[in-house]
């Protein structure tokens, strides 16, 4: 497929939503609700924009990472053990999904949009621990294997918002801190992702023009977002989260 339009209206279109989901997807979650459109109005069938998605999904993980990282914010001996039962649970998803109904699709992620909402409002240090928290490791903490494998399902399962799912997985078993939260999930983020790209390119769905126009985006506002987590308040970061968190609940109610 190679019928698109990359005017310069179009390449402006992708760079600038592509900065402001690299903003939202490193911070909360979602930014795919504004790539994939922008990706489809150029012509781009939902398939391919599906996967070429994914490109700028990618390099802006690996953005944040390093910044995450530069800025020693990522609790890198934890990495791994938070990964494990995510894989395992994303594997357990993806398989579910192929013989699940696809009606389901859109009440599991209304439902995990409205209990997000509903935690951050009722109970919020869930998501936001007080600053004086000391965090837990996977290590010592054993009831974490669970809620991060069911994250990792949720992911495999539906995908969509699992940034937020990771997030209340991430900080409520573990009590991390939102900027270090939001590192440790952008690490399963980049292993989810980079899985599937594998998959997408070998299917040749994968537009790489388009899609490197996009990360150009995706990885400036990556860049900025973990530098404005950095210096922010964390009751600015929760409500970021939170205001995240409603526009994809209003996303859900939307969809098709």
């Amino acid at each position: 497929m190679t019928d698109f339009d990359l005017s310069l209206g179009y390449v402006a279109l992708l760079i600038g939503t592509g900065f402001v989901a690299g903003i939202i997807n490193t911070l909360a979650g979602g930014g795919t609700n504004l790539t994939l459109p922008a990706l489809m109005v150029m012509g781009i069938p939902a398939e391919f924009a599906n996967a070429t998605n994914r490109v700028g999904v990618l390099l802006q993980s690996i953005v944040a990472l390093f910044r995450f990282r530069k800025l020693d914010r990522l609790p890198a001996d934890d990495v791994g053990p938070i990964l494990l039962p995510t894989i395992v649970g994303g594997v357990f998803g993806a398989i579910a999904a192929a013989y699940a109904p696809s009606v389901l699709l859109k009440p599991l992620l209304l439902g995990a949009m409205l209990s997000m909402t509903t935690i951050i409002l009722v109970k919020p240090d869930v998501i936001a621990p007080p600053p004086d928290t000391v965090p837990f490791r996977v290590r010592d903490r054993p009831a974490s294997w669970f809620w991060l494998w069911l994250a990792g399902f949720y992911g495999g399962f539906v995908q969509a918002g699992v940034g937020f799912i990771l997030i209340t997985a991430i900080a409520g078993s573990l009590r991390y801190d939102l900027v270090r939260t939001n590192a440790l999930k952008m690490v399963c983020v980049c292993a989810f992702t980079a899985m599937a790209l594998a998959v997408f390119i070998a299917q040749g769905l994968v537009l790489w023009v388009p899609g490197l126009v996009l990360a150009v985006g995706t990885m400036a506002g990556a860049d900025a977002a973990v530098r404005f987590a950095i210096t922010a308040k964390p009751s600015t970061l929760k409500w970021f989260l939170f205001a995240m968190t409603l526009c994809g609940t209003v996303a859900a109610l939307l969809s098709d």
